[in-house]
């Protein structure tokens, strides 16, 4: 009797870029691999090794696929799993939201079932409640979203194919939960009308290639000047790679990775962000990534 092993690959996610606050969100060219067979008990090879990742009570994705076969009234057996996870982990960059997604595609690929959006937000939101983050791993590209108590409204918008990604990428994590936490109940009216206009000035900006608005449009005053707290050197390193010619810098999702948008100099302004956490004793390094317009890719191979 053959195997079905099913290969999915992810792209890292960036939310909010600056001012879109749980709406912006960005694929990029850094992948998670799941490759797996069904098997009688779990077994969890991960690449760099990760004792917590290899236990399957802490792996995501191995959660996801369990709950999706239980959700077919099936008995879950195990499965057979390698997750190459080259997405750091609590660092902002949607490792999350790949297991996740990851899971969905696989369940639904072993069951031969089409995936709506309904159906994979119903699932999707048991585990993580920002599209933000999930739909960029699932579509690609850049999308804005917005969650309702009744649906998930989206758009995926063109993104200028000369725009790079600078991620300096910290040696802390920085869990979603702590960088909720310091976040206030309220925000001062005048505060609400900044993001609006940036947010808004973002889209424009992208859209008609002006790219010397993308400095202001990406400031923010909803999660940033709570989280830098956090971020020992933050307004340092985006000053950083401003000076070197970034057309705009911001944390990346809730953090501890922050990012710049640029068209050229890529390599200069990861090194002077790199540089600039050094100097308040925090290790970094820096990735040029693209955007990634495709997405979620799943192949199904019949193994005899």
């Amino acid at each position: 009797m053959s195997k079905k092993t099913v290969k999915v690959k992810i792209p890292a996610t960036t939310a909010n870029l600056g001012p879109g606050f749980d709406t912006f969100g960005l694929a990029l060219s850094l992948y998670n691999e799941f490759v797996v067979q069904e098997e009688n008990g779990v077994f969890i090879e991960t690449y760099p090794k990760s004792d917590f990742l290899e236990d399957p009570h802490n792996n995501l994705y191995i959660q996801v696929v369990k709950y999706l076969c239980e959700r077919e009234g099936k008995t879950f057996y195990g499965a057979k799993l390698k997750q190459v996870s080259n997405i750091p982990v609590a660092r902002g960059l949607g490792s999350s939201a790949s297991a996740i997604v990851a899971g969905i595609l696989t369940g639904y690929a072993v069951h031969k079932k089409g995936l709506t959006d309904e159906e994979f937000f119903q699932i999707a939101y048991r585990f993580e409640p920002h599209p933000d983050n999930l739909l960029p791993a699932w579509k690609g590209g850049f999308i804005a979203a917005l969650r309702t108590e009744e649906k998930t409204y989206y758009q995926r918008i063109d993104f200028p194919e000369d725009i790079k990604v600078v991620v300096v990428i910290p040696d802390f994590e920085l869990s979603t939960q702590k960088a909720r936490e310091v976040l206030p109940k309220t925000i001062p009216y005048r505060d609400a009308i900044f993001n609006l206009q940036r947010a808004s000035l973002f889209i424009t900006a992208i859209q008609s290639r002006k790219y010397d608005l993308l400095k202001v449009a990406m400031d923010d005053r909803l999660h940033q000047p709570y989280r830098k707290s956090l971020i020992p050197g933050f307004n340092e390193v985006i000053k950083s790679a401003l000076d070197c010619g970034a057309l705009g810098a911001c944390l990346s999702g809730a953090g501890s990775t922050m990012l710049a948008l640029a068209t050229e100099n890529f390599d200069k302004i990861g090194r002077s962000m790199v540089e600039a956490f050094s100097l308040h004793g925090i290790r970094a390094e820096h990735r040029v990534l693209e955007v990634d317009k495709e997405g979620a890719k799943v192949d199904i191979v019949e193994e005899s």
